[in-house]
């Protein structure tokens, strides 16, 4: 299933905040929720999702009633492990 990244501008967003909007996030009706990355500082938020497309991970925000700024769908990952085995290095520690 294909992985969508989006983002988000909250300032003020706090951590109790993110958790009074979990019980939403993880009914995960259109869309399904894998991470999140926060600067509670600058509001500055990114989601990713795995969904059929980026309309559905538009519905789930619909739903939750969380805006979002963009949405992206990903078609390459890479991890520091996989990034030292392309450049024939030694895994990183």
């Amino acid at each position: 299933m294909p992985l969508y990244l989006s983002l988000h501008q909250a300032p003020g967003l706090s951590e109790e905040e993110i958790a009074g909007n979990a019980p939403e996030v993880a009914q995960q009706v259109h869309a399904t929720f894998k991470q999140l990355f926060v600067n509670t500082r600058t509001g500055f938020i990114v989601s990713v999702y795995e969904a059929d497309s980026a309309k559905a991970v538009e519905e789930e925000f619909e739903r939750i009633g969380f805006p979002f700024d963009a949405i992206h769908e990903i078609d390459f990952t890479q991890n520091a492990a996989e990034l030292a085995e392309m450049v024939g290095q030694a895994e990183p520690a």
